[in-house]
Order: structure tokens, then C-alpha cells, then sequence
């Protein structure tokens, strides 16, 4: 009971001792709230008086107190078990393989009619485009770090999302000798954004992102180097640094190394509106500052489950590593002299310390016993368990669980709907990564092209209008992938014949290619075939128009 509750009580009891009609009827009001507290939902999942959901505490936080304050510890579980769970690794990478594969691939598709452009002459730009576009994207010049071409971009920025819960990218103007282009890609960690040190009180600041009123980014606070790394750049400070392997020193609750770090502050936006820090994350709530780990709803069934499969592995040796045990009414010599040199262990941690061996026989001290501990390894229960606990962290993570464990043992329809099902929550990350990060980037690219003379755009900087009409553009992937190649081919060539569909469409969803480009090269082969009279066998097509009734 609280202070409140030990001064307003006795006072509510003596008054209703003095005045009982007023105690009755506050009774009567206390009753009447409970049964409106029961209806509804208040009988159900918002029950008060069910014991089954008496422990279940909740409270009402909004995004800054829910996420905010605590996805530093997400990350951080998030990346451990990336780092040692093959389960965790294997859905993020198996997420950011089918969303991105080796990168996502530009296909200009400009508004040729209101640009007043023919046919003939829209493939044409947009050949050229594509042609400037991938000198630049397919070198390592496109990166500020000169490591990772723009597929590898897109794959590391994956990553660090479905890992991290967010990653940002700023687009510096980088000039470098014998470069075409000024632009560049600079991907910046999770951990760099975050409140600088000393706080800047009397900003709307948290986590590294300062928001304005409306709760639109105002500006990104950078850090000059990893808050976790052992290694400062040089010239970052003259404080001390510890070293690899011990304890980080504390100065007033606060690490050393934070007083040697410096944080930069970066505006979302240039004067001109210019976009200045990408920053790709899947949203949740709204005015969220930062993105949540993909792994966060399954972070303690992943360790729990690793913790139980490790317990599994250790019995299993054990119970194989041991043999047997003889006792002996005579005193023996030690173990060492017995045991060749080569199989001895040196300087063993303790003299406690017991080891065993493939197929080794222990000799005991006279009086000694030693008991025979059978642990049941394998367990027979272990796989199915292991199966239906995979089948929930799958679920959370929006993968069947035929492809989170690689495993395909179901019929074909079955197979098929677990991929369809899985390629549903691809699509939208692949589209987070188009619109937060592939788009913005080209779009900055394409303003630098028009703006040296290498593509030629007119009334591109003139009219907002113009300018996305040249904008336009897809970015393919991977494809889905078939179980069954004819029944997929075969249905796409019906697809296509019936009109529910292109060309182009397909071959890029069955292939991830590009129609124009296969048709244009598929011409060649068939003029070289005619050319040298090989004979060519009819292949399966549907017609494109019904043939007519005889």
C-alpha cells in the first residue's frame, strides 16, 4: 500500500461511517463500473478477473519509450546471434538473398508521352541512361570507401537493416582523378547515429534524430567512429584508449572513449530540398525515430532455442566419449605413464580436471566408484521439438519454415504456397530498398549526369513535372525461383496468350532479364542458326492471337 493509499483510506472510512447513504451509493457506483469494465472486451483479453491474465503487465508507451530507449540492447542481442546462431543467420540472410540477391537492377522507364518522345526514341534515352548509369553503379567508384560496387551497396545495406533495424547512407560530392562522376554512396552504421556527448538540451532529440514539431527529421547527429570500437582514428583525441581485451574504463559514468569521440550534425535536408541523409528502416509506429531488428520478436525463443540445441550437442559427446570404468583392489601407478605422450594433455587447468577419451578405459584407485550415467543421447524428442520451434520464429519473421531451414519435403502445392506465401513479405522489403535507397540514389545521379552534358534532358531543371517524367524508372531482382520450371514456364506462356500479362513482365519475374535485351540477342542466334542451316525444332509457345474457327 502507498503513502496516498495509508492517508486517503481511514478518511474514506470515517466518512462513510457519518454519512452511510453516501457510502451506499459510492458502492453502488464502484459496482456499476466493474460491470462496464466486464463487457466487451473487458470480459475477454481486457479482463481484469481472469487469473490467466493476472500477471500480464502492461503499460501504454509511445515509440520514443518502447523503441527508443530500448533498441541499443536490441541491436546488440540482434548481432550476437547473427554472429553465433545458425537459425538467426540463416533467415536474414535468406531475407536479404531474396529481396536484393546481387543487387537490384536499374531499368529506365521514362514518361515518354509527356515528354513528347516516340518509341524508338524512349529506348534509345533509356539505353543510354542505363549505359552511363551502370559505368558508374558497377565500379567501386559509386562508394565513398572505394570497397563495394552498388550491388554490394544494396546488399550490405540490407544487411544492416533486417540486422541492425536501420542503416543510413549520406551522398557526398567526391572528386577523385579519371572518375566520370563527383557522387558518391557513404553507408554509415546504426551505432554512429546517436545522441552526441555533451547533450545539446532543448532539442526534440533522442537516438541520434532530432525531429521538428510535425515530427518530420530535422537533422542526424553522426558520431566521428564506432562508439564500440577498440581503435581511434588518429588525431580523434587525446584521452586515453583502452585496448583490446579489457574492461572500458568509466570517468563519471561516462567511457573514456566517448570523450575522445565528436558528432557531426547533418540535416535531412539542403536549403534547395535536396535529401542530404538517406535512411531506410521499416516503419511501426508513428513518429518513430529508428528502426526495430527483424529478429527482435523472436530474440528469446532464437537464444533459448540455440541454448537447448548446444545442451543436446555437449550430452551427446559426452555420452559418446564415455566407455567404461575398471575398478581395482591393488594400488596402480597414475594414469601418465600409462598413456603414450602423444595423447596426453599438457598443463591441464586444475588438478580436479577430469577429461575423457574416444574409447578410453579409466583405471580407478582402490575404494573408488564410479557410476554409470546413462543420458538417453540422441534424444528423440529433440527434432520435433526443434521443428515446431522453428515453425513459431518463422512465423515472426514472416518465413515458412520449409524455407527458413532449407528443408522441402512437403508435396509440390504445398512447396509452391509456402514460397508465394514468403515471396509476399519479399516484395515489400525489396520495395523498402527501391524507394529508400535505389530511387533517391539514381535520381542524384541522373541530376549530376544532365547537369555535365552526359544525358541530355530537356527541361529537366525547369519543371518539377519534367523532371520525374525522367525519373522514371524499375529496379528488378532475383526472380521467385520454380520448384517446377514447365509448369512455370507454361504458365506464363498462358498468362501472355490470354492477355493477363507481358512479355517483359514475365521474363523478368521467371528470369529477373530484361525482354528487349533477350529479344534482340535471341534474333542474332536465330539469324546465325538460319545462317549456318542447323534445323530448328518448334519449342512450346502459346499463339498470341485465338485461331480463327475453321
Amino acid at each position: 500500500m502507498g503513502l496516498l493509499d495509508r492517508i486517503v483510506d481511514p478518511l474514506i472510512g470515517a466518512a462513510e461511517k457519518i454519512a452511510p447513504e453516501w457510502a451506499l451509493r459510492r458502492e453502488h457506483a464502484r459496482q456499476r463500473c466493474e460491470l462496464i469494465r466486464d463487457q466487451g472486451y473487458g470480459s475477454h483479453g481486457a479482463s481484469r478477473q481472469k487469473k490467466s491474465l493476472a500477471g500480464w503487465r502492461t503499460w501504454t508507451g509511445g515509440p520514443d519509450a518502447d523503441i527508443g530507449l530500448n533498441v541499443d540492447l536490441l541491436r546488440e542481442r540482434s548481432r550476437d546471434l547473427y554472429m553465433g546462431d545458425p537459425l538467426a543467420s540463416s533467415a536474414l540472410k535468406t531475407i536479404r538473398t531474396n529481396e536484393i540477391g546481387a543487387g537490384l537492377r536499374l531499368n529506365s522507364q521514362i514518361d515518354a508521352d509527356y515528354l513528347g518522345l516516340t518509341g524508338d526514341q524512349a529506348l534509345q534515352w533509356q539505353a543510354n541512361v542505363e549505359r552511363e548509369f551502370n559505368l558508374w553503379a558497377n565500379s567501386l567508384a559509386c562508394d565513398a570507401a572505394r570497397r563495394c560496387t552498388f550491388g554490394e551497396v544494396q546488399e550490405l545495406a540490407s544487411l544492416q537493416q533486417l540486422m541492425n533495424g536501420d542503416v543510413f547512407a549520406t551522398l557526398p560530392a567526391i572528386e577523385r582523378e579519371g572518375d566520370r562522376y563527383d557522387l558518391r554512396i557513404k553507408l554509415i552504421e546504426a551505432d554512429r547515429v546517436s545522441d552526441p556527448y555533451p547533450f545539446p538540451y532543448g532539442l526534440d532529440l533522442l537516438n541520434g534524430v532530432e525531429i521538428d514539431a510535425d515530427g518530420a527529421p530535422v537533422a542526424y547527429y553522426v558520431a566521428q567512429f564506432h562508439p564500440g570500437d577498440f581503435w581511434v582514428p588518429r588525431g580523434a583525441g587525446s584521452y586515453p584508449i583502452y585496448s583490446i581485451g579489457s574492461e572500458p574504463p568509466v570517468y563519471g559514468g561516462v567511457l573514456v572513449g566517448a570523450l575522445s569521440n565528436k558528432w557531426q550534425r547533418i540535416p535531412a535536408f539542403g536549403d534547395s530540398g535536396r535529401r542530404l541523409v538517406l535512411h531506410m528502416m521499416e516503419m511501426e509506429r508513428p513518429n518513430q525515430r529508428r528502426g526495430v531488428p527483424v529478429l527482435a520478436p523472436v530474440i528469446e525463443q532464437l537464444k533459448q532455442l540455440s541454448r537447448y540445441s548446444h545442451a543436446e550437442l555437449m550430452a551427446a559427446v559426452v555420452s559418446g566419449m564415455f566407455t567404461a570404468a575398471v575398478t581395482s583392489e591393488r594400488a596402480t601407478p597414475g594414469l601418465g605413464p600409462s598413456i603414450p605422450a602423444r595423447d596426453q594433455v599438457q598443463e591441464p587447468p586444475d588438478d580436479r580436471s577430469v577429461q575423457l577419451g574416444n574409447g578410453a578405459v579409466v583405471q580407478l584407485l582402490p575404494g573408488e566408484k564410479l557410476e554409470s550415467v546413462n543420458p538417453g543421447r540422441p534424444n528423440s524428442g529433440f527434432a520435433p521439438f526443434v521443428q515446431a520451434m522453428c515453425q513459431q520464429i518463422g512465423a515472426g519473421l514472416g518465413l515458412p519454415y520449409e524455407l527458413l531451414v532449407k528443408q522441402f519435403t512437403s508435396s509440390y502445392s504445398a512447396s509452391r504456397g509456402a514460397l508465394l506465401e514468403a515471396w509476399k513479405v519479399f516484395i515489400v522489403g525489396r520495395h523498402r530498398v527501391q524507394t529508400r535507397l535505389c530511387q533517391p540514389v539514381y535520381e542524384q545521379w541522373l541530376d549530376e549526369a544532365v547537369a555535365r552534358g552526359y544525358v541530355q534532358a530537356p527541361g529537366y531543371f525547369t519543371d518539377p513535372l519534367i523532371q520525374a517524367a525522367w525519373r522514371g524508372a524499375e529496379w528488378h531482382g532475383p526472380s521467385q525461383g520454380q520448384l517446377d520450371p514447365v509448369k512455370e514456364v507454361t504458365a506464363a506462356e498462358q498468362r501472355v496468350a490470354s492477355g493477363f500479362s507481358t512479355r517483359a513482365k514475365e521474363t523478368a519475374e521467371l528470369t529477373g532479364g530484361n525482354f528487349e535485351k533477350f529479344n534482340k540477342q535471341r534474333g542474332r542466334e536465330e539469324q546465325l542458326r538460319r545462317d549456318a542451316n542447323v534445323i530448328m525444332a518448334p519449342g512450346p509457345s502459346a499463339p498470341d492471337e485465338p485461331a480463327e474457327a475453321a
